[in-house]
C-alpha cells in the first residue's frame, strides 16, 4: 500500500464518480422528486459527466489543480443548487491542496474540511439541517482514520437524514412533511466518500 498519491489519482476516482452517478441517476431523481425538484440525478449526472470529459481530455499535473478544475466544470455545467455546491466543495479543495504534486490521506481530509466549511457558508447549513453536510461533515472526520471510515460514515449521515425535518433548501419548504425522506445531496455526497474508498482500494492507496 501506498501512503501518497497524485493526480491520476484524483483523476480515476472523479471518473469512477462519473460512472456512478450515471448508475444511480434515477435513484436520485427518485429520492429528489419527494422533497426537491426531482432533477438532482439529472443535473449531477450531466455535471460529473462533464467533469470525467474535461479531465481525460487535458488531465492536470497536480491533484488541487484536478480538483479545481472539476470544481469549475460542474459549476459551470450543473443546474440547480448542486452545481454551485458540489463545485465550491472542489474548488475550494483544490485551492487549499496548492501546488503539491503528491499528497497524503491526511492532507485530502484536511483539505476536504476547507471545502465542506465552503458549502456550509454557501449555504448557510450545518449537520442536522437535512442537507449534504450530514454525510459530507461525518466523512471528512472519517477520512482522517481511513478511506473505509469515510465512506462508512458518510452513508450512515445520508441514513440519519431520513428522521430529520429539513430547515434548508428546497426540502425546508415542506415543513413535516420532509420528514421519512433520505435527503438526495447526502445520499450523493456518501456516493463520493464511497467512490472514494473503492478508488483507493484498487489502486493500493492507504
Amino acid at each position: 500500500m501506498t501512503e501518497t498519491f497524485g493526480a491520476e489519482f484524483l483523476v480515476r476516482w472523479l471518473a469512477a464518480v462519473a460512472e456512478v452517478v450515471e448508475r444511480e441517476a434515477d435513484r436520485l431523481t427518485e429520492l429528489d422528486s419527494a422533497i426537491g425538484d426531482a432533477d438532482h440525478g439529472a443535473n449531477l449526472k450531466r455535471g460529473f459527466a462533464a467533469v470525467a470529459e474535461t479531465l481525460a481530455k487535458e488531465p492536470p499535473t497536480t491533484p488541487g489543480a484536478v480538483l479545481g478544475t472539476a470544481g469549475r466544470q460542474l459549476i459551470s455545467t450543473v443546474g440547480g443548487a448542486s452545481g454551485p455546491l458540489y463545485g465550491t466543495l472542489l474548488r475550494r479543495t483544490g485551492k487549499t491542496l496548492g501546488d503539491d504534486e503528491r499528497i497524503n490521506r491526511a492532507q485530502l481530509a484536511e483539505a476536504l474540511g476547507a471545502g465542506v466549511a465552503a458549502v456550509s457558508q454557501l449555504g448557510g447549513a450545518q449537520v442536522g439541517d437535512k442537507t449534504m453536510l450530514d454525510a459530507l461533515v461525518p466523512a471528512v472526520e472519517g477520512l482522517r482514520t481511513s478511506f473505509d471510515a469515510a465512506r462508512a460514515a458518510a452513508e450512515e449521515g445520508a441514513l440519519g437524514t431520513v428522521p430529520l425535518r429539513a430547515r434548508k433548501g428546497r426540502a425546508s419548504y415542506l415543513g413535516e412533511r420532509s420528514v421519512g425522506h433520505q435527503d438526495p445531496g447526502a445520499t450523493s455526497s456518501a456516493l463520493l466518500f464511497s467512490t472514494l474508498a473503492e478508488t483507493a482500494r484498487t489502486e493500493g492507496v492507504s
